[in-house]
């Protein structure tokens, strides 16, 4: 917890930890506070987790801890924003218990201005480890499957039987290119 007694979020990169915003909107967030605390929170909340496409997912659940406000409150506090239109809101499945919640961008954007039409494409995504159904696996996963790497230097040689159905063997010279990390060695 911190000393505001709200849950933190895991530490970001600094590289991309600017927010902008207009003075306008500066201005109708002053007012937003005395007209709803809350939705004011919230606002401020969802704007710092943003990143370039100004977009942010997570679990109404875990806005509301963030917020530090009841599930019901948080719903309210959303429902002000999307209609004075400081956000739009998509529903992420069924329930409507997880959303992408898109700032708009005459308010508040991460990165360059040219980024913005791209604002729904792509979010940051927020799942606290109570809300996954694996969570007792968490860490002891098998590993994900790995490409081989390749240092400066070194050619692919292909081997192995490959993947079904058999095909033709590479003409000599026509080696394919297979997938692989290149790491220099000094990188160790």
């Amino acid at each position: 917890m911190s000393r505001n007694n709200l849950p933190e979020l895991p530490a970001r990169k600094p590289y991309g930890s600017w927010v902008q915003t207009e003075r306008a909107a500066h201005e109708a967030w002053a007012a937003l506070i005395t007209r709803s605390p809350i939705a004011a929170r919230a606002m401020h909340v969802i704007t710092a987790q943003i990143d370039d496409q100004n977009a942010f997912i997570i679990s109404q659940e875990a806005l509301a801890e963030l917020v530090n406000c009841s599930e019901r409150r948080l719903r309210d506090a959303i429902k002000i924003l999307a209609e004075d239109n400081w956000i739009e809101v998509r529903r992420i499945g069924g329930r409507g218990t997880v959303n992408a919640y898109v700032v708009n961008d005459r308010v508040a954007w991460n990165g360059s201005r040219d980024g913005l039409r791209y604002s729904l494409f792509s979010a940051k995504v927020y799942v606290p480890e109570r809300e996954q159904p694996d969570r007792e696996e968490l860490g002891n996963q098998a590993p994900l499957r790995r490409l081989p790497s390749m240092f400066a230097g070194e050619q692919q040689l292909p081997s192995g039987e490959g993947l079904p159905p058999i095909s033709q063997p590479a003409l000599e010279g026509f080696m394919p290119d297979l997938p692989a990390r290149r790491i220099n060695r000094d990188d160790n």
